[in-house]
């Protein structure tokens, strides 16, 4: 066969139909394609009775400056909690994704991270997720921004990383994408 197989998980919708129509295969996992707005209704109430979580309200950026603590969501339903950030910019957590490729249940996950403690309140973090579902990790790095209403807003990207059994599977062990995160409570 003399298709190329292309991970188009990182391409706009134009470059992949553009590349589609040139004849070249594309190998996504149903989990990283973002499901319709009923169905990620019906997740994100399912999410939420299954986590106890129920935080809705916004919160607006404290004295202009990014406070990473709190409750997060993104635009596919996950969520993730952020304890106190301490003096030195670290933090730790828990990920509570609503999106997997795994064969077990998913489970909340630990975070463990660092944040650039900036004067201007814009500041870039990072942190990983050790999941407990799957054997894979994933790291997140972004930055904080003030949204339209006041409200933080973490720009963020992501690069995970699955197991596989030989070198030739190599090639399907690592993803990326973005999400960008709102604050819930």
């Amino acid at each position: 066969m003399s298709h190329r197989l292309l991970t188009a998980l990182a391409l706009p919708a134009g470059a992949a139909l553009a590349a589609a129509a040139a004849g070249s295969q594309f190998l996504c996992q149903a989990s990283e394609i973002p499901k319709g707005e009923e169905d990620s209704a019906k997740e994100a109430k399912v999410t939420n009775t299954k986590w106890g979580l129920s935080h809705k309200q916004k919160r607006p950026a404290r004295n202009g400056k990014c406070d990473l603590t709190g409750w997060w969501e993104n635009e596919l339903g996950s969520k993730m909690h952020v304890d106190a950030v301490d003096s030195q910019g670290n933090f730790t957590g828990e990920y509570y994704t609503a999106v997997s490729s795994a064969q077990k249940p998913i489970e909340p996950s630990p975070l463990l991270g660092s944040q650039h403690l900036d004067e201007d309140g814009q500041c870039t973090f990072g942190f990983t997720v050790n999941w407990k579902f799957s054997d894979s990790t994933a790291v997140f790095a972004g930055q904080c921004f003030a949204g339209d209403g006041g409200e933080d807003v973490l720009q963020s990207i992501w690069l995970l990383r699955e197991k596989v059994d030989s070198l030739p599977s190599d090639w399907k062990a690592t993803r990326t994408g973005h999400n960008i995160f709102t604050r819930t409570g």
